[in-house]
């Protein structure tokens, strides 16, 4: 009986796209454990494949740290080793290191442990893996789990996948758009007044548009929503949100979390991509989507806020721009339907 513990510690839209990973673990092993922070476990409650999640702050990775303590570095150990895996997997994206976990895991008595590292492991690693930094994180963590042997099973063609979820308890029109605003980093959304304007031109095109985020952007999403769009900010949890985006015409959403649900669920994406972080490696995977920003020399410069004034790669996106966006995805959806 083999039982994987897979790794990753981020956040909900870093977890969603280690999902195909996940699924060539568990067609390899009788049991998958997940092993994520708290601003993952939503998502990896929802991924197919896995069995038990644990969940952990790590501060080498959050973007929020918390400070290292002997107690909160002796209760994973604990955990893990009571947990008994026969292997561990840590994703991580190409600035992480692994290696800090894979001390950790290794105290815990982990026989097997597997990561992509750049960083000499010594003896924290059984399989080191190489990889180049210009590939999708689909692609980089599916590499990570052929070299350890595990592959996706026939007739999965590696796309996001989240567990079915029925709609929630909402009155939502029979077609619609969802515009969602808000971002983990500010760098990375499009600024709350040219959503409230876009909500207004989809509108008056003649789309119903249901604007979404979660309980701490309720100010946002009812600023956003305005009197032409449905407020659903703080109404939805994250798989009642997966249900909401799945049965959308389009989501408009920055390179954040429910771009990633939105490509699990197979809507798709009017994609407000500030280039912070190079589009290979995040763009929405396997879905139709547009991506939607202005070049600029600073791409690359992974702030989370942007220092140059006007944040010129995503308020030069003009309103129109994006309503002809949603008009081609919708469009393409229906047909595909």
């Amino acid at each position: 009986m083999t039982h994987v513990l897979v790794a990753r510690m981020d956040n909900d839209g870093d977890v969603l796209l280690s999902g195909p990973a996940v699924r060539a673990f568990a067609a390899g092993a009788d049991r998958v454990t997940y092993l994520c922070g708290p601003r993952g476990r939503g998502a990896a409650q929802l991924l197919p494949g896995v069995d038990e999640v644990l969940t952990h702050h790590c501060p080498w990775i959050d973007a929020h740290p918390e400070p290292v303590t002997q107690e909160a570095m002796d209760a994973l150990v604990d955990e893990v080793r009571a947990c008994r895996p026969d292997v561990a997997v840590i994703l991580s994206s190409f600035h992480q290191s692994p290696l800090p976990l894979a001390l950790l895991l290794r105290l815990a008595g982990v026989p097997r442990i597997g990561a992509t590292s750049v960083d000499y492991p010594g003896s924290l690693l059984d399989v080191r893996h190489k990889i180049s930094d210009d590939v999708h994180e689909v692609e980089r963590s599916l590499a990570l789990a052929a070299e350890m042997g595990f592959t996706l099973p026939p007739g999965d063609d590696g796309a996001l996948a989240v567990t079915p979820a029925p709609l929630p308890e909402l009155e939502l029109p029979e077609s619609y758009v969802v515009v969602h605003p808000g971002a983990s980093v500010t760098a990375r959304a499009w600024a709350p007044r040219r959503n409230r304007e876009l909500v207004g031109a989809l509108a008056a095109d003649g789309w119903d548009v249901l604007v979404t985020g979660g309980p701490s952007e309720r100010e946002l999403t009812a600023y956003v929503a305005g009197d032409d769009g449905t407020d659903l900010g703080g109404r939805t949890t994250l798989h009642e949100l997966a249900a909401v985006i799945r049965d959308a015409a389009c989501i408009v959403v920055g390179n954040t979390g429910p771009a990633h649900l939105a490509a699990a669920v197979g809507t798709p994406v009017a994609s407000l991509y500030a280039p912070t972080v190079p589009e290979v490696r995040w763009r929405p995977w396997a879905v139709p989507h547009e991506l939607l920003y202005v070049g600029v020399p600073c791409a690359g410069c992974r702030a989370r806020d942007c220092p140059v004034a006007g944040h010129p790669c995503l308020e030069g996106v003009e309103t129109e721009r994006v309503v002809a966006a949603v008009g081609r995805l919708a469009v393409r959806e229906e047909a595909v339907a």
